[in-house]
Order: C-alpha cells, then structure tokens, then sequence
C-alpha cells in the first residue's frame, strides 16, 4: 500500500532480502522468526523487524485477509530510545489497514 514497495527498495540489500523472505513466508501462511504482532492492531497485523549496521527497519503487513498480503508502510526507525512505534508511524498503519480493506474488498469479492 502507498510507498511500501518503493520504501523496501530503498532499504540495504541484507534488509531487503530479509524483509522479502518475511513476506514470502506469509504468503505461504508461514511466520518468519524475525515477525511479531504489532501491539494494539490485533494479531493479524504483523511487523518484521530487521537490524543493519546498528539501525533497525521494519515493515508492517497485514494477514487479515484469505488470498492476500498487504505490505502497509516500510521505515527505518529513527527514534534512539525506546521500541514504541512511532505514533506518526500507527496513524499511516491505521489509514493504510483501511484502504487496504477497501481494496480486498473490491478486488477480491470482499470476503476475508
């Protein structure tokens, strides 16, 4: 959804990778060790988290539906302390779980 795609490509190529087993993985209806629900979002939106080079980047994707996965956004974290999400980062989560839903809807028949 929105810029995941171009946000992933942009991460290193050790990430990348990563967080692209991650995905296949949950296509397969498999969990990657490196995936944990994102608290507060119900346990079917999951974040895989991969560290390079003293930085960590995630990327927020949904299993909620039967025949998809939707990649909702993809960031490095920036803050120093703490591993809170950003609430910047659960409002575009938030907005991009419902057009992502609108999206299976229309697309896929609507059921989940």
């Amino acid at each position: 959804m929105g810029s995941a795609k171009a946000d992933i490509k942009r991460f290193p190529e050790a990430v990348r990778a990563a967080v692209g087993y991650a995905l296949l993985q949950a296509q397969g209806g498999l969990k990657h060790r490196s995936t944990k629900p994102l608290r507060g979002l119900g346990g079917n939106v999951l974040e895989v988290i991969s560290r390079h080079d003293g930085d960590t980047f995630r990327a927020v994707y949904t299993v909620r539906f039967r025949t998809a996965v939707y990649v909702l956004p993809a960031f490095q974290k920036k803050a120093k302390r703490g591993v809170a999400t950003p609430e910047s980062e659960i409002d575009l989560i938030k907005r991009r779980l419902r057009e992502a839903e609108q999206h299976y809807r229309q697309n896929h028949g609507g059921g989940e």
